[in-house]
């Protein structure tokens, strides 16, 4: 018996083992279909998280990644020690929170109203045109408001001026960079923003609207009781993905936009990072700037997550 028992025991794992071949093969055509992501993330993201352990080396090219001298945390210090540490982080950490104060919140709203929305073609005529922004390149992006906003000939300008008001320095004043950048991206992203909360909506049972109508709910009482709350946790997992990234602010519109008037407010830790990095050739210095910001985004997103899975039962993990 004690014979027939470890051997059972021991073809266990050869079973499982079996079993997980046989449901790879079954499903083959997933798999296969899953591998170029797969590949895309290990050969872009993970595999070059190899050279991470330069931010704590003084790294030579000619010395190589292995062969450079560690350093431990001294490019850390220097970075926190600096005096425009606290001006990146402010600049950084602003334009996330403002852009996402009001660039979260406007895509449900609107897909709360493409969904009340009952002529198709005007449906469809409006979403094209909100979705359109959203395929613009970040470089034509850039030229329509250094054009738009031009204090000589920009449209906007001519138009403010027009009616009798000093139009601003939108392209030179601190004050107004981060409002320029955070609403030319809501205008470019909202539009799309929209699709998945759509894609959630279309799961609302019609039966609850028809129980609701009968009660003698209006529209603005059906939308706000049980459409907002069927794309609930859709939102929450938005909001954690996006709090997850608060502090990557992309760098492309910015360096287009970024001059010597208005660096006050648009540099922000991306933007000093490929300066140190690429420009000044601070390998290991940027590296080290670059891991800060990374550790930051995990420990938020990492913070958010257990707040929701505490609030409510939506979480990633």
């Amino acid at each position: 018996m004690k014979a027939s028992k470890s051997s059972a025991t021991a073809e266990l794992p050869l079973l499982k083992k079996s079993s997980k071949r046989a449901k790879i093969l079954a499903n083959w055509e997933l798999y296969l279909f899953m591998l170029p992501a797969l590949l895309y993330f290990l050969i872009f993201h993970y595999f070059p998280m190899y050279g991470i352990q330069i931010a704590f080396k003084n790294f030579v090219p000619s010395m190589g990644v292995t062969g450079s001298p560690w350093v431990g945390f001294d490019h850390f210090e220097r970075f926190f020690n600096s005096y425009y540490f606290w001006d990146l982080l402010w600049n950084t950490f602003s334009i996330s929170f403002y852009e996402l104060a009001i660039g979260f919140p406007l895509p449900i709203i609107l897909a709360l109203a493409f969904n009340e929305i009952r002529s198709g073609k005007f449906k469809k005529t409006v979403q094209t045109v909100t979705y359109a922004p959203h395929f613009i390149s970040v470089v034509v992006m850039a030229g329509m408001i250094i054009t738009f906003l031009s204090p000589s000939n920009g449209m906007i300008v001519m138009l403010i001026e027009a009616l009798g008001f000093n139009a601003p320095q939108f392209l030179t004043d601190p004050a107004w960079f981060k409002t320029m950048y955070v609403l030319s991206g809501v205008w470019q992203s909202t539009g799309w923003g929209t699709i998945i909360y759509l894609a959630a909506l279309s799961g609302v049972d019609p039966q609850l609207h028809e129980a609701a109508i009968v009660d003698g709910a209006s529209r603005f009482k059906r939308v706000l009781h049980i459409n907002l709350p069927t794309i609930l946790p859709t939102i929450t997992i938005m909001l954690i993905l996006n709090m997850g990234n608060i502090l990557t602010v992309g760098y492309e519109k910015i360096l287009l936009l970024q001059n010597s008037l208005n660096l006050e407010a648009s540099d922000v830790i991306s933007t000093y990072v490929y300066r140190a990095g690429l420009v000044d050739a601070q390998y290991s210095f940027s590296t080290a700037v670059g891991l800060f910001n990374s550790v930051i985004n995990v420990i938020l997103l990492v913070l958010v997550n257990w707040i929701a899975r505490r609030t409510s039962s939506n979480s990633l993990w």
